[in-house]
């Protein structure tokens, strides 16, 4: 209820274009319901969401990534058009994976430096003696390729046709034993399925400055933050789903098995939803209950 007695209005989500996200946005919709909220799903890109949100068209983001989000969001932050309500609990992460075979032909490994003493033990023949590395696509950026020449690695980077393309070629190699050495993010059904170790870079103080990089001072990746957002009226408009959701998390592990579910055995997302909340109910109930009492 408003401060005027009426029904407000139904709390809208955005649904954004990865199936983590989608997951994250149907368990926090389904327990939005128990709460006797009416909720609805809206597909929203990562940028438009923010304006849609700072304008109260959407109302809550129970799993925003604050990379590649440009000035829009840091401005609205600070402008108090939406609110970080907290960090939401996925173990973000993005960065050079490899199959743990191929620390028997580079044992250096995990360390970025073994990479200029074994890159022939990832090399393809049209790199040799060069290692191959697989980027991300074209139109995702050139990350990958500015840190190998930055860092002067013995690797030729070759970008990937897209997350499909990527991950065919994973499973490919990892079935024979091949070299493999593969940019990634987590979460993602493949760390369900599989076993990969990340390349460590050397540890830096704050933030990871991408573009000053050389070897002896290599950050690799800046890493994003996962969090909660929600619209300027949200707390006063729906004290009980403000509560709810300042408690919400998710962890990694079972956000990668619904990524499994969704995008390799066909489960629905919302199916998959509901998986997780009857699976979980311990862990969820605290969140129901500060919901309660702050609706009361």
């Amino acid at each position: 209820m408003t401060a005027s007695g009426v029904q407000a209005e139904a709390i809208r989500i955005p649904v954004n274009s990865w199936t983590g996200q989608n997951t994250s946005a149907h368990i926090a919709g389904q327990l939005l319901e128990k709460l006797d909220y009416e909720v609805e799903y809206v597909t929203a890109g990562a940028v438009p969401q923010l304006a849609a949100m700072a304008q109260g068209t959407l109302h809550f983001q129970p799993e925003f990534w604050d990379n590649n989000v440009g000035d829009i969001y840091p401005k609205a932050l600070a402008e108090g058009d939406i609110v970080l309500i907290g960090p939401q609990g996925l173990e973000s992460r993005e960065g050079w994976i490899y199959p743990p075979y191929m620390e028997e032909q580079c044992p250096g490994l995990p360390a970025y430096e073994a990479l200029y003493e074994c890159a022939q033990a990832f090399a393809a023949v049209d790199t040799f003696p060069n290692g191959r590395l697989i980027t991300y696509p074209a139109d995702w950026g050139t990350r990958s390729l500015d840190l190998v020449e930055s860092l002067d690695l013995p690797f030729q980077a070759v970008a990937g046709g897209s997350e499909g393309a990527m991950v065919a070629e994973l499973r490919s190699a990892v079935a024979a034993k091949q070299p493999m050495l593969m940019m990634f993010w987590a979460p993602h059904w493949l760390f369900a399925e599989y076993d990969f170790n990340w390349v460590e870079f050397d540890k830096v103080d704050g933030t990871c400055d991408e573009a000053n990089q050389k070897r002896g001072n290599a950050c690799g990746f800046n890493q994003a933050n996962v969090g909660k957002l929600v619209n300027r009226d949200f707390e006063a408009t729906w004290p009980g789903a403000f509560a709810m959701a300042e408690a919400f998390t998710m962890d990694s592990a079972s956000q990668n098995k619904m990524i499994l579910q969704v995008d390799q055995q066909g489960l629905a997302v919302e199916e998959a939803a509901a998986e997780w909340i009857a699976a979980n109910e311990a862990v969820w109930t605290p969140w129901i209950e500060a919901g309660r009492a702050a609706k009361n």
